[in-house]
């Protein structure tokens, strides 16, 4: 039987939100893979819990006693699951949702099998075309920058008063330019 360990600090919990996901109707997954040589896990006994998950069950989700409940449920799915789940050096997050609370219990046990393997498979490396632009800008952002984006230049001088009269709305008709006197 493989031993999962738990999630107890905000930064691990931080830090598998920026995994992959996995989604199901009765809660969301989330996970990455740890690095081995990380420093904190040479004082932790990691060796023998290579596997570790925690649980966020929200005040959306309904009152404590609830709560509690699907907290209860999950942790019995994932010891249910144990033996059937990899045990790779990753942390992983279920976000629960309410219907884990009335949902199957064999249905909890299938969603965890099907959700660990996807959320801590490895992530591959996107190559570029342009080796000149830094990976974490490639693709991001709205429209293009430079010159040549989709805002036209704003000139001056006596030839950009003359387009900007002849592009400017006309005035209403009939109205007023300076105070009435009734």
């Amino acid at each position: 039987m493989s031993t999962i360990g738990r999630l107890t600090q905000r930064k691990d919990f931080l830090a598998a939100a920026g995994g992959r996901r996995f989604h199901t109707e009765r809660f969301s997954a989330q996970g990455r893979l740890r690095d081995v040589a990380e420093p904190e896990a040479s004082l932790q006994v990691v060796a023998q819990e290579s596997l570790r998950i925690g649980f966020t069950i929200t005040k959306r989700v309904g009152h404590a006693t609830e709560r509690n409940r699907i907290r209860r449920r999950l942790r019995a799915a994932v010891l249910a699951a144990a033996d059937a789940l990899p045990n790779p050096a990753a942390d992983i997050v279920v976000v629960a949702r309410r219907p884990a609370l009335s949902a199957p219990f064999a249905t909890l046990i299938e969603d965890l099998r099907r959700a660990v393997p996807i959320v801590t498979k490895p992530q591959a490396r996107k190559e570029s075309s342009d080796p000149d632009r830094p990976a974490s800008r490639r693709g991001r952002g709205k429209g293009t920058s430079g010159a040549s984006g989709a805002m036209p230049l704003l000139a001056s001088g006596p030839e950009a008063a003359q387009t900007a009269r002849a592009t400017a709305p006309s005035p209403i008709p009939n109205a007023c330019d300076g105070p009435t006197d009734g």
